[in-house]
């Protein structure tokens, strides 16, 4: 009886790391710290990961060959941010609550600057489709680099930006505070977190950008959000925790910092799961890829 029982819980830890999206052996690595608070991860093309160190105003790189700089500074307290497929660095520019386009030789061109001609809450996560349109979160978390504390907008939404980038049309109506966001590589299909209901829900998208079909995803919120090519999806807060499509809970990555602010795939190979968290920045080498080729 006891050997059957060996022989059983022998099967079920073999089934359990043959099942993991954790590469085997694999173990989360801190690769650099002492930041006030990390957000905004995104990779290029070539699999560099920029992210932000926000309360020191600065965009920095950690490039494949495992270097440290800084990619900007000052900028404009950037947030959330993505690529496009020309690698221009799709940023939420805090201070002013924009909209920016930063190209490669740091080129900056402001995309949307109101809604209606009120200011907006403050741009928080974003993902760029693979047309070139873009959807934006909008929540309000007053700033200490602000010169206001109210809101303009009545609401805290999804916005939707056309790929021409002339087009800005609120998408979402009944969101009480939507913060990570991104959407599958066909474009087809969003996800959302609403992190003050803590819930995640997602849309198909439509041909002119609207969203239809809400659907509840997973019962947990998220600062920060990305998808592999099996289609999981990766939330953050509490460490990273993941839902495969269905949204049943596959995964969790434990990351010893008070909060995990968000998440990307990046690296050579798109294996290498990036983590920003408070002051850190982890990684943590996957089995799987990232699904968006720039995020």
């Amino acid at each position: 009886m006891k050997t059957l029982l060996c022989l059983c819980l022998s099967a079920w830890t073999a089934l359990s790391f043959a099942d993991s999206l954790v590469a085997p052996g694999a173990k989360l690595e801190k690769l650099a710290g002492e930041f006030k608070f990390t957000e905004g991860p995104t990779c290029d093309h070539a699999g560099n990961l920029f992210f932000v160190d926000q309360p020191n105003d600065r965009i920095m790189e950690w490039s494949v060959e495992g270097k440290l700089s800084t990619f900007m500074q000052p900028s404009s307290y950037a947030n959330g941010m993505c690529f496009d497929a020309a690698d221009n660095l799709i940023a939420c520019a805090d201070e002013h609550n924009e909209l920016w386009s930063i190209a490669p030789d740091k080129k900056v061109i402001v995309l949307v600057k109101n809604f209606q001609g009120k200011y907006l809450n403050g741009p928080n996560d974003v993902w760029v489709t693979p047309n070139g349109a873009i959807y934006f979160t909008d929540p309000f978390y007053k700033r200490d680099w602000w010169n206001h504390t109210t809101m303009a907008l009545t609401n805290e939404e999804v916005y939707y930006l056309s790929p021409d980038r002339k087009n800005l049309v609120r998408v979402t109506d009944d969101l009480k505070k939507p913060n990570g966001i991104s959407g599958t590589p066909d474009g087809k299909k969003l996800f959302v977190s609403d992190i003050r209901a803590a819930q995640t829900w997602s849309y198909d998208i439509q041909p002119d950008g609207a969203l239809t079909n809400k659907t509840f995803f997973c019962a947990l919120g998220s600062d920060g959000m990305t998808i592999d090519t099996e289609g999981n999806v990766y939330l953050t807060g509490r460490g990273v925790t993941v839902f495969d499509k269905t949204g049943k809970q596959v995964e969790h990555i434990d990351v010893p910092e008070k909060w995990s602010a968000n998440v990307c795939f990046g690296g050579k190979d798109r294996q290498t799961l990036f983590i920003t968290a408070s002051e850190s920045l982890y990684s943590i080498q996957l089995r799987v890829k990232g699904a968006n080729p720039a995020k």
